[in-house]
């Protein structure tokens, strides 16, 4: 697990990167992190896509800043995503948290998601995040696991409208 790093996206993993896409668009499953489920077909787009909400540009009102990070190995793999908000909306306070984050379905099970969770932790201290708000569904056991084992410390849970529980947990960012 010594052998993972976050990046930022760029241009020389465009492969590496439709396949992590390719394979989550196949699984059917509801793409995690939101950011992944922008179309890569033209890469060089999403890349400054990327790149303006990280700066805060053009955002839709009530949207804050983000910096999304790859997950890869040694072989730069894309094994997860990682989007972290630079500071809560309402919207984010209640059912989104400072951190999204997902693993190729193909690679669940074998402790990624920690180790992403633990990583972009420390890109959440660089941005001045001291406390951090991290969220999952109820339903979503694994998700829970891995926000516990990074040190989350149980909040109010948060029911939306349509009735699915959103589990909330803060971790001390030190």
């Amino acid at each position: 697990m010594s052998d993972l790093k976050l990046v930022k996206p760029h241009q020389n993993l465009k492969d590496e990167y439709l396949s992590f896409y390719q394979e989550w668009k196949e699984s059917g499953e509801e793409m995690v992190p939101w950011v992944i489920s922008r179309d890569p077909s033209s890469f060089e787009a999403m890349l400054e896509f990327l790149e303006d909400h990280e700066k805060g540009d053009g955002l839709p009102e009530g949207w804050v800043s983000d910096s999304t990070f790859w997950l890869i190995d040694d072989k730069s793999r894309v094994l997860g995503a990682v989007n972290i908000r630079h500071e809560l909306s309402e919207f984010l306070f209640n059912a989104g948290g400072h951190i999204g984050y997902g693993i190729r379905p193909s690679e669940r099970g074998k402790g990624y998601a920690t180790v992403l969770l633990r990583l972009s932790l420390v890109e959440a201290k660089k941005l001045g995040i001291e406390d951090v708000l991290v969220v999952c569904d109820a339903w979503n056991i694994a998700s829970e696991r891995t926000i516990l084992k990074n040190g989350g410390r149980a909040d109010v849970d948060y029911i939306e409208e349509d009735g699915i529980v959103i589990r909330r947990y803060w971790i001390k960012n030190s």
